[in-house]
């Protein structure tokens, strides 16, 4: 079981959109963001580390930090964890809710209907 916190998530991210990335690179990406010095970072890698989420190689100036979760398992993981805990598994709950709260653009509606036709296209 894949379990990403907020924080982990942001670097993860990170990792995922470009790897390797040094202490620094992280450091600086996220600062403005999120106001982490290095040793925060180096905190959150230590504990990313010991869950299997990524390990590092030692380059010439710096360790270099790589992904060993792939982002398709961890987006699945994170979405089955929040349909479970707050819609008890059901999408179609999920979706009345988005609809009755009226959370849903109409771009929103235009892009449901395109995946779900598309989704039906390919049964």
């Amino acid at each position: 079981m894949i379990r990403i916190s907020d924080a982990e998530w942001k670097i993860m991210s990170l990792i995922w959109d470009e790897e390797p990335r040094t202490i620094m690179q992280i450091t600086k990406a996220l600062y403005e963001e999120t106001g982490w010095t290095k040793h925060t970072v180096i905190t959150l890698l230590k504990r990313m580390e010991s869950k299997g989420l990524i390990h590092y190689e030692d380059g010439e100036k710096a360790k270099l930090y790589y992904h060993d979760v792939e982002k398709k398992d961890a987006v699945k993981e994170e979405k089955n964890n929040f349909l479970n805990k707050v819609f008890k598994g059901n999408v179609g709950l999920m979706v009345s809710t988005m609809i009755e709260q009226d959370d849903l653009s109409e771009e929103d509606i235009d892009e449901l209907i395109r995946l779900l036709e598309k989704k039906r296209g390919d049964n």
